[in-house]
């Protein structure tokens, strides 16, 4: 196993390179995996992905190296450059651009622009290996969180997903509805592309350990959820992804599952909280989704009028 990237072991991992002045640089905000840049005097461009400890928890490496093999199809995807299952390392295109930040998605010049990946992806026609049930996989995380750490009584865990089961009942999704979804939409996972010409689309999406097939209903409540913006911003983006036909009904079936993925990310968060070495508070990063998912519960009352207790 491979904990860090080094002058050492670099050429371990891609022989293909010996010869070549090489430069490696660290890439930092990730919360799962180590992250480096290698750049050869070739031309190759690179990033190295050295997995986060007890990954393999949550995150089956083959379903996410055959999600990278089937999205690059697409267009807005990097493409795959070397996946060594033993090293526990993945190595894939680095797409030079500017990473987008929360902020940038209330600018509404780029709405087209963020919504056009989704979309494609989305419409692709693209059969992913793996069913994201969105209850399904809260319902995984707290089987994994209860054979670690069971005991967090100051949340409401149980009741919280007994709520979710009557939001899906009550959203009637079937399975033969799922699309490619990305699944771990945050505003880091959008690269808006220095060159288009090289790249051939305006915006990538990187990062596909999550992805499976789902509903665009909690795709794109999983990114309101991640970049937290005003809901009439929300809804502008909702109008360019949907179109003015049925748009109420399409904000409603977002608000629906905007709980299932802050609680996901919750669990998560507790047990990266129990196993990771990476310096990050994922206690109060799940709290905060946890607060989150029970606001956007109470705002299904309070707006709609709808109550799953």
């Amino acid at each position: 196993m491979v904990v860090e990237l080094n002058d050492g072991n670099i050429l371990e991992l891609m022989p293909e390179l010996g010869g070549l002045k090489l430069t490696v640089d660290e890439l930092k905000g990730g919360i799962t995996n180590k992250l480096y840049r290698v750049q050869s005097s070739d031309g190759h461009d690179l990033v190295v992905r050295l997995y986060g400890r007890k990954t393999e928890l949550f995150i089956d490496r083959e379903v996410e190296m055959e999600n990278i093999r089937r999205m690059e199809s697409t267009g807005v995807t990097p493409k795959l450059f070397k996946y060594l299952p033993d090293r526990r390392v993945t190595v894939v295109e680095f797409i030079p651009g500017y990473v987008l930040k929360n902020e940038d998605f209330l600018r509404e010049e780029l709405w087209e622009k963020i919504v056009r990946p989704i979309k494609i992806i989305h419409q692709s026609g693209v059969t992913l290996p793996y069913h994201f049930n969105p209850l399904g996989e809260v319902k995984r995380m707290y089987q994994i969180l209860s054979g670690i750490n069971p005991d967090y009584p100051e949340f409401k865990i149980e009741q919280t997903i007994e709520i979710l089961e009557g939001i899906d009942d009550h959203a009637k999704i079937a399975p033969d509805q799922y699309v490619a979804c990305h699944n771990d939409l945050l505003a880091d996972n959008f690269i808006l592309v220095e060159d288009k010409e090289k790249y051939g689309e305006p915006m990538y999406l990187i990062d596909w350990e999550y992805a499976g097939m789902s509903t665009p209903y909690y795709d794109i409540g999983d990114m309101f959820q991640e970049i937290l913006v005003p809901r009439e911003t929300e809804t502008g983006i909702l109008r360019v992804y949907w179109g003015e036909k049925d748009l109420d009904h399409h904000i409603y079936m977002t608000d629906l599952f905007k709980p299932f993925p802050d609680i996901y990310w919750f669990l998560w968060s507790l047990i990266q909280h129990n196993i990771s070495t990476i310096d990050f508070d994922f206690y109060t990063y799940g709290k905060v989704k946890y607060e989150n998912a029970r606001g956007n519960i109470q705002y299904l009352d309070d707006h709609y009028g709808v109550r799953f207790v």
